[in-house]
């Protein structure tokens, strides 16, 4: 399975006020806070662990057909940080998510999967054929094999991305 989501910087500063009282209790966890508070990058960490939460909650979603808004219980650890890229975790109960973030100037994209190796499988791929369930879940339709494909698909400000596992 597959998550991700993009925070589109321009406009999460037109949109979000992260810095007033109040925001960062109620979406992150207590040592989620620490890493936003003792970061050179503040506003950075706190749209890079947004953006793990977000697409790890795509996977957990189609795990479980729940919806909730469960920010909290989406627990974040940056595993490796370097330079515009990120490897984490993030676990919800007793699932656990792996994440690969990349950061440039004008966006923030975080992809999740269920398995470590998986990470090294995710595709881009384009808007076609995408069937969404009676829950919302989005799938891939693949005419040569007439079979669906997890897909995971997120769009904020100018950009939209389409991600699936291909192995």
């Amino acid at each position: 399975m597959i998550g991700n989501d993009v925070i589109d910087l321009a406009q999460s500063r037109i949109e979000s006020r992260w810095q007033r009282r109040g925001f960062l209790e109620k979406l992150f966890t207590t040592p989620e806070q620490l890493l936003i508070k003792q970061s050179s990058e503040p506003e950075i960490m706190v749209w890079m662990l947004w953006s793990m939460k977000e697409a790890a909650y795509k996977i957990y979603n189609r795990q479980t057909k729940i919806r909730q808004y469960i920010p909290k219980k989406l627990d974040c650890t940056i595993l490796i940080q370097e330079n515009a890229q990120a490897k984490g975790l993030v676990s919800c109960g007793e699932n656990i998510y792996y994440t690969n973030t990349i950061i440039d100037k004008d966006s923030i994209y975080t992809t999740a999967v269920c398995t470590l190796a998986d990470l090294d499988h995710i595709t881009a791929v384009e808007n076609k054929n995408i069937f969404k369930d009676v829950n919302g879940i989005p799938y891939l339709y693949n005419a040569a094999a007439n079979s669906y494909q997890d897909v995971s698909i997120t769009h904020h400000g100018r950009f939209e991305k389409l991600a699936v596992i291909m192995k």
